[in-house]
């Protein structure tokens, strides 16, 4: 009874996650406006979506910047964890403790405190919100996330590994790169996945620090919603959706095939 209980409380969770987004998706080729009722099947909308500039200039937008600034966060915050790993006991237990309030500081205050923190700068450098404080400000809030993924592998290596390939002539960029790299590539991976997902996701934060020029495209859909927003909106969405999941499944074939290949080859020796 418990095991169906607990199956009946699984698929209601997970029927309140999907069903949501299995609306959208239905609505999404329908051929009218309307979000009630179903009046037939088009991909009206998906041809529009792919025709509106100002949608896709902002799709433009939001990928280049999560792309950057996720690249970018996922090697700062990969060195920033390899020496929070290196420290001792308790000034590493500080430095985890201050890395993690960005994570569960509300988005408001990160996004104002970033405006002021550019509005200084702006009135002695003579520069403009634009594109290059988008991408400083999800560098900020993106590098905690890649610190709290990679800090876990490097924790479970064994740290004779390291110092084996320093004794074995490696220089230390090159025994990081050879030895310890591939040990915590899930973490570093897993970190950059999460930092263009935050990208992608953010409003607050690129709210306040974006510039007439640079809008992402969460605050376009933002700027809709005084009006009625447009199917155009679930036909991109759904397509986000539909690549989001892709990705996933792809990720979890190959973590899959790689613990594979590690348990045959412990098997092997």
């Amino acid at each position: 009874m418990k095991k169906i209980l607990g199956k009946i409380y699984i698929a209601l969770v997970l029927m309140f996650l999907y069903i949501p987004i299995f609306v959208m998706i239905v609505f999404s080729f329908n051929t009218t406006k309307s979000r009630t009722v179903m009046s037939g099947f088009t991909f009206d909308w998906y041809i529009k979506l792919f025709n509106n500039e100002l949608i896709m200039s902002s799709l433009r937008n939001t990928i280049i910047i999560a792309v950057i600034a996720s690249v970018l966060a996922t090697v700062l915050g990969t060195f920033a964890a390899v020496g929070i790993s290196r420290m001792k006991k308790i000034p590493r237990m500080i430095i985890t403790n201050i890395t993690t309030i960005p994570m569960i500081n509300p988005d408001i205050i990160t996004g104002v405190s970033l405006m002021l923190l550019f509005v200084f700068f702006a009135a002695r450098m003579n520069f403009e919100f634009g594109f290059v404080t988008l991408v400083i400000a999800h560098i900020t809030f993106d590098v905690p996330y890649v610190i709290m993924n990679v800090l876990p592998k490097l924790n479970q290596m064994d740290p004779n590994l390291h110092e084996a390939a320093l004794d074995l002539g490696c220089s230390p960029m090159m025994a990081f790169r050879k030895v310890v790299l591939p040990e915590i590539m899930p973490g570093v991976l897993s970190g950059f996945l999460m930092s263009v997902t935050f990208s992608l996701d953010d409003f607050v934060v690129s709210y306040f620090t974006s510039g007439a020029t640079s809008q992402t495209l969460p605050i376009t859909i933002y700027s809709m919603t005084r009006r009625k927003v447009s199917p155009e909106i679930n036909a991109l969405s759904t397509i986000i959706f539909i690549v989001v999941v892709i990705v996933l499944v792809v990720k979890n074939i190959i973590t899959t095939r790689n613990l594979k290949l590690t348990s045959e080859g412990e098997r092997n020796d």
